[in-house]
C-alpha cells in the first residue's frame, strides 16, 4: 500500500515538473514574440516613420498666423482718380495663452477659475475704450468684448489672435501700446479698410469686397482655394476667415493681383495648443495696383446722361405716353479698335462703401438688393419679378444690320437688289400668319441699306427670315436653317461670352434655339427683325464695335495696365481679336451705309456717325413692354468709339436710348477726341465742378 502512493507521489512529480516546464517555455516564446514586435514597431518609428513624425511635431510646435495683406488700388484709366483703395487702421486683437473654455473651467476648483480675470480684463478694456475712443462711436460692452474674445473656440482655434476692436483713435493706439504688460496678449495691428470713389463711379463693375469666410461659402472660386491649402502651403497665401476678399467686379476678377501676399507671425504652441510669446514676423507684401479703361469724366458723364433721361421719360411723351416704369438703364462704350471699355455704367447705382467692411447691414442690403449687380452684363431684374423687363431686352430693329449681313452672305440678295415694301409680309401655312412695320408704314422699293435705314420689318422677313429657311429646307434637318442663323450670331457675339474681363457674364437668351414647339421657319421670320435674342449692353457694345471695324469681333476690357507696388510694370493688356469674318467690302459699307436713322438728339453732331436704333416690343406682365435700345459708332469713315444703350420700358430707342448715348459720344470727344483731338484744354483730369446727379 505504502508502495503504491510512493508510485503515484513520483508521478504527481513528473507531471507537475512538466508542467512547469512547459509553462516556463511559453513565458519565454511569447516574451520573444513581443519583444519581437516592439524591436520591429521600433524599427519602423526610426526609419520609415521618423521624418514624417518629425514634420509634425515641428508642426505642433509653431504655428503660422496670417497677418492680412494691404489690398491694392483700382485706377481709372487717367491713373489720377482712385475707384478702390486701402487705407492704414489700427486693430487691437488678443491671443488667449490660457484655457477659459466651459468645459475646461467646469472642471477647476472655485479658487482655481480663471474665466474672473478673462471677465475682469474685459471690462477693463471697455473702460478704456469709452474713455480714450472716438466719442462718435458706439461704446463696446464688455459683454461684446467676450464674446468677440471666442473662450469657447466656436470660430477660432486656440493659438489664433481675435479682433477685439478695429479703427482705434490715436489716444487708444497710444494707450495700450504704453500699458500693453497690462493686458496679457493684446496686439495693436496695422489693418487697412477698403473705400470707394464718393462719387459712386462705376460701381457695380469696380465690385466690392467680402469676408472670406462668408465668400467661401458663396463662391466657387473660394472654394477651390481653400481646398487646395494644405500644411505645406506657403503661409503666405493662406487666408484669414475675417480678410477681406472681393466678391463681384473687378475686386473678384483680379483678386490674386489686388490682394498681394499675407504676413505672419510664427507662434510657438504649446501642448495645449495655446499660445506661447511670439517668434518671428513676416510682414505683409501689398498687392498690385490696377489701372482700369474706365474713364472717370466720361463715366460721371453717362451715369447722369441715364439718370436725366428717365426722369425726363417720366413726364415727357415717346411713343404716344410717359413712360413712369422706365427705372433703370444700361449703357457701354467701348473704343473700336483696342477693346478698352471706357464708361459701362448700370442705373441706378449705389455706395460700394456700404461693404467697407467686408460685411453689409440688413437694412443697407434692403435698399441697393436691386441694383448691386452689373446690369450690363448680368440679367437684372427691377425687383417686380415678372412685371417688368429685365435688363436683357429683346433687340428689336438693332439686329437688322445683322440680318442684312447674312442676306447678303448667303446670297439670298444683293446690295443692287430691290424689294416693295408694302408694309405686311405673310408666313406660315396658307399665309396665315402676318408681321407688319411699326406704325403701318408702308415704304415702297427698298434696297438693303435703305431697308436698314427705314428699318423695314417685311424687307428682313420676306428676304432674310423666309429665304435663308427655304434655302435650307431641303436638308436632313428643317432646323438647318436655324442653326445658319444661330452661327452668325455666335459669330457677332451674341449669345456667347464677351471676354470681358468680369465675373458672372451672363450669355442672352438665344429664344430661336429653345423653342420646342415653334416652327423653324417661324423662329426665323421673328429672328430676322429682332425678336427671337435676347443680350446684354456688353454684347450690344461688341456687336456694333465688329461692325465699325468690318468683321474683327474685339475683346472688351476694363484693365490696361497692372503695376506692382513700387510702380512697375508687372503686366499690359494688349487688344485682342477674338474672330474674326471676312466679308466683302461691298457688304459692310451697304450695312453701314444705311445705319442713318434720324435721331433727334444728334441734331449738330460734329462727325457723320453710324447708328440704328430698335425698339423691342415684348409681353411682360401679360402686358406688352416697348424697351428702348440704340447702338451706333462715330466717326462713320474712321470709327473710334462704339455706344449701345438699353432703357427697359422707356419706348422708341431713338427718344429714350439716343439721347443717352449722345452726351456719352460728347464726352468722349471732350476727353479723347473722336477725331484724336481732345476738344478739353485739359483732357486728363476730371473736372472738379462734374459730380453725379442724386
Amino acid at each position: 500500500m505504502r508502495k503504491m502512493d510512493n508510485e503515484q507521489g513520483k508521478d504527481n512529480e513528473s507531471s507537475d515538473r512538466k508542467r512547469f516546464s512547459f509553462r516556463i517555455n511559453l513565458f519565454f516564446f511569447s516574451s520573444f514574440i513581443i519583444f519581437t514586435v516592439i524591436i520591429v514597431r521600433l524599427a519602423i518609428l526610426q526609419f520609415v516613420e521618423g521624418p514624417q513624425l518629425k514634420q509634425q511635431e515641428a508642426s505642433n510646435v509653431t504655428k503660422n498666423v496670417p497677418l492680412t495683406p494691404i489690398r491694392g488700388t483700382i485706377y481709372d484709366a487717367t491713373g489720377q482718380n482712385r475707384l478702390a483703395y486701402s487705407t492704414p487702421v489700427q486693430s487691437l486683437y488678443i491671443t488667449l495663452s490660457k484655457n477659459y473654455s466651459d468645459s475646461v473651467e467646469e472642471k477647476r476648483d472655485p479658487d482655481k477659475k480663471l474665466l474672473p480675470e478673462l471677465e475682469n480684463m474685459a471690462q477693463r478694456l471697455a473702460n478704456r475704450f469709452a474713455e480714450y475712443g472716438n466719442k462718435d462711436e458706439p461704446k463696446m460692452t464688455a459683454a461684446q468684448i467676450m464674446d468677440e474674445m471666442d473662450r469657447n473656440y466656436q470660430r477660432f482655434s486656440g493659438f489664433t489672435p481675435r479682433l477685439i476692436k478695429t479703427n482705434l483713435s490715436k489716444e487708444e493706439v497710444a494707450y495700450f501700446m504704453q500699458h500693453k504688460s497690462e493686458f496679457p496678449g493684446i496686439d495693436v495691428v496695422e489693418e487697412t479698410v477698403r473705400h470707394y470713389d464718393p462719387d459712386t463711379v462705376a460701381v457695380q463693375t469696380v465690385g466690392y469686397i467680402k469676408s472670406y469666410k462668408s465668400a467661401r461659402e458663396t463662391l466657387t472660386k473660394y472654394k477651390e482655394i481653400q481646398k487646395s491649402l494644405s500644411a505645406d502651403s506657403d503661409p503666405g497665401l493662406i487666408y484669414m476667415d475675417n480678410e477681406s476678399v472681393g466678391f463681384d467686379g473687378l475686386e473678384l476678377q483680379y483678386q490674386e493681383q489686388l490682394r498681394g501676399k499675407n504676413g505672419y507671425k510664427t507662434v510657438p504652441i504649446d501642448p495645449r495648443n495655446m499660445a506661447e510669446g511670439v517668434d518671428s514676423v513676416t510682414p505683409p507684401e501689398k498687392g498690385d495696383n490696377i489701372y482700369s479703361t474706365i474713364n472717370k469724366e466720361i463715366q460721371v458723364k453717362t451715369e447722369n446722361a441715364i439718370m436725366d433721361q428717365l426722369r425726363w421719360l417720366h413726364t415727357h411723351a415717346v411713343s404716344g405716353s410717359t413712360h413712369p416704369y422706365a427705372k433703370t438703364g444700361f449703357a457701354v462704350a467701348m473704343e473700336v479698335d483696342t477693346g478698352n471699355v471706357v464708361a459701362m455704367a448700370s442705373m441706378p447705382d449705389y455706395d460700394a462703401n456700404y461693404w467697407q467692411t467686408g460685411n453689409i447691414s440688413t437694412e443697407k442690403y434692403k435698399e441697393i438688393e436691386h441694383v448691386y449687380q452689373n446690369g450690363t452684363i448680368k440679367n437684372v431684374g427691377s425687383g417686380q419679378s415678372g412685371q417688368h423687363p429685365d435688363s436683357t431686352v429683346l433687340l428689336g430693329s438693332t439686329i437688322k444690320p445683322l440680318s442684312v449681313l447674312i442676306g447678303l452672305e448667303e446670297g439670298l440678295f444683293t446690295t443692287n437688289t430691290y424689294y416693295q415694301d408694302t408694309g405686311a409680309a405673310y408666313f406660315g401655312r396658307n399665309n396665315s400668319s402676318r408681321v407688319r412695320n411699326s406704325s403701318g408704314h408702308v415704304y415702297g422699293s427698298l434696297d438693303p441699306a435703305s431697308a436698314i435705314r427705314h428699318s423695314s420689318n417685311v424687307f428682313m422677313v420676306d428676304m432674310v427670315g423666309k429665304r435663308l429657311y427655304n434655302k435650307y429646307i431641303n436638308n436632313t434637318s428643317e432646323d438647318q436653317g436655324v442653326n445658319v442663323w444661330d452661327r452668325y450670331m455666335k459669330e457677332f457675339g451674341l449669345g456667347v461670352p464677351t471676354g470681358v474681363d468680369l465675373p458672372g457674364e451672363f450669355l442672352g437668351y438665344r429664344e430661336y434655339a429653345r423653342s420646342k414647339t415653334e416652327s423653324a421657319l417661324s423662329k426665323l421670320v421673328y429672328a430676322s427683325f429682332g425678336q427671337q435674342g435676347k443680350y446684354t449692353p456688353m454684347q450690344l457694345a461688341q456687336y456694333a464695335a465688329m461692325i465699325a471695324n468690318k468683321g474683327k469681333r474685339m475683346e472688351p476690357h476694363l484693365v490696361s495696365q497692372i503695376k506692382d507696388a513700387n510702380g512697375n510694370v508687372v503686366q499690359t493688356i494688349k487688344p485682342k481679336v477674338l474672330n474674326e469674318v471676312d466679308f466683302p467690302d461691298a457688304y459692310w459699307n451697304e450695312v453701314i451705309r444705311g445705319m442713318s436713322t434720324d435721331v433727334s438728339a444728334f441734331n449738330g453732331f460734329p462727325y457723320d456717325f453710324a447708328r440704328k436704333t430698335g425698339t423691342s416690343q415684348q409681353s411682360v406682365g401679360g402686358k406688352l413692354k416697348d424697351n428702348g435700345v440704340f447702338i451706333a459708332f462715330a466717326p462713320r469713315q474712321h470709327p473710334k468709339l462704339a455706344v449701345a444703350v438699353v432703357i427697359p420700358e422707356g419706348g422708341f430707342g431713338a427718344w429714350s436710348a439716343g439721347p443717352v448715348a449722345r452726351k456719352i459720344f460728347d464726352a468722349y470727344d471732350e476727353v479723347y477726341g473722336l477725331d484724336g483731338v481732345p476738344k478739353k484744354k485739359d483732357a486728363t483730369t476730371t473736372d472738379p465742378n462734374t459730380v453725379k446727379q442724386p
